[in-house]
């Protein structure tokens, strides 16, 4: 590895960017799971997507630039360039910017914890309706469907 040089010029602007969007679709998500909007959960899961692959491009392009300068092409590599500047702003933004990463990992692992609570209140739901919960679910053990025949009874008023 060559001997790092603090003259790279790095930003991390379009990442914040991108990262505020993420931050704005995580919020849409959440209130969407919240009040179970089907549409609106799934238009935020595809506009997520799209952010994260846009976030993704851009840390790989800070990356190659960190790599082009000496630097390991990882967020250690981007703490040890932040060091080697003289702008405390830069350092500011930096942990601005590693703060609300934080921020959307804890509100994604939120929204997680929704979309699980939702499919476990379906699967009960779903096994109310297959007779009851001695089914335990819409496949056995090996595999295969289980019969439906013994449920029906449950089902007549």
């Amino acid at each position: 590895m060559k001997q790092p040089t603090s003259n790279v010029i790095i930003t991390f602007e379009h990442d914040a960017k991108l990262l505020n969007n993420l931050l704005e679709v995580l919020t849409r998500e959440q209130s969407s799971l919240v009040v179970t909007d089907i549409d609106g959960i799934e238009a935020a899961m595809e506009e997520k997507s799209v952010l994260l692959q846009n976030i993704s491009l851009a840390a790989n392009a800070r990356y190659a630039a960190l790599a082009a300068g000496g630097f390991e092409p990882n967020e250690a590599g981007m703490d040890t360039w932040i060091k080697s500047q003289t702008t405390p702003l830069l350092d500011q933004s930096w942990e601005r910017f590693q703060k609300s990463i934080s921020q959307a990992k804890e509100m994604n692992r939120l929204n997680g914890m929704l979309i699980n609570k939702h499919f476990n209140r379906n699967q009960q739901l779903l096994n109310q309706l297959q007779g009851g919960s001695e089914n335990g679910g819409v496949y056995g053990k090996n595999g295969q469907a289980k019969s439906q025949s013994s449920s029906r009874s449950t089902l007549i008023a």
